[in-house]
């Protein structure tokens, strides 16, 4: 049987890789992820097809992490995931984290799946953008702040 814990890991890595996180250090910060817990997971995500590793830096050797077809054809489970969690993890009054708007029409997608509630078009997670709300934008900038300021006080 499969670690759920580990699978757990993965879905949380693989949106940020749709969020446009593409950095091992800005998927660390998000995540919260360990980094042997990361770089195993990117290892077993790579080795799956389900992204590609590129460098962007020769010395020190740095990457970026992107997702491969098999990655983003994935993508339509993780939509369906949020649509879950906006309808039934959420307390009464507490807004939608990331509003998904389809580039083609410039409207939300809603949370029916992969096609458009605003013009009824199918989409995948490439012709889609997301927009956080300002709560979530707010704790995603809190952890940033927090291991910079974790990364300072570790130099000194």
């Amino acid at each position: 049987m499969a670690d759920s814990g580990a699978e757990i890991w993965t879905l949380v890595i693989m949106r940020e890789l749709t969020m446009g996180n593409r950095r091992f250090d800005t998927l660390q910060v998000q995540t919260l992820a360990s980094p042997q817990m990361l770089t195993n997971r990117l290892k077993r995500l790579e080795a799956d097809g389900m992204i590609e590793r590129r460098a962007y830096s020769v010395k020190p050797r740095r990457y970026e992490y992107h997702l491969a077809a098999k990655g983003e054809a994935f993508a339509s489970v993780l939509l369906a995931l949020r649509a879950w969690g906006e309808t039934w993890c959420k307390e009464p009054g507490e807004g939608i984290a990331v509003h998904q708007i389809h580039t083609a029409c410039g409207r939300e997608v809603g949370l029916s799946g992969t096609v458009c509630e605003g013009c009824g078009e199918p989409f995948t997670v490439d012709e889609v953008r997301g927009e956080l709300s300002a709560a979530f934008a707010r704790e995603r900038e809190d952890r940033s702040t927090a291991a910079r300021q974790d990364a300072e006080t570790r130099r000194t």
